[in-house]
């Protein structure tokens, strides 16, 4: 066995390790995700009024549509 080398013990300031050095230049997207699917977390207190995503969008396209009533016309 091996001995252990304590300086790699001692964790850097980004808790990074500096053998993760990712190039992220390379990444490609998945390509089983759905595409144009946005994850959003929702507070407690939000969830417990919409249940699911429809009601979360229906809300959201009701105010998208009262605002717009309200913009000032240019």
């Amino acid at each position: 066995m091996k001995p252990i080398n304590v300086d790699v013990l001692e964790l850097p300031d980004d808790d990074l390790l500096p053998e993760y050095d990712f190039d992220l230049s390379k990444a490609k997207p998945n390509r089983f995700a759905p595409q144009g699917l946005r994850v959003v977390h929702l507070d407690p207190d939000i969830s417990a009024v919409f249940t699911n995503g429809v009601q979360v969008n229906s809300a959201l396209r009701a105010l998208i549509i009262a605002m717009e009533a309200v913009k000032p016309a240019s």
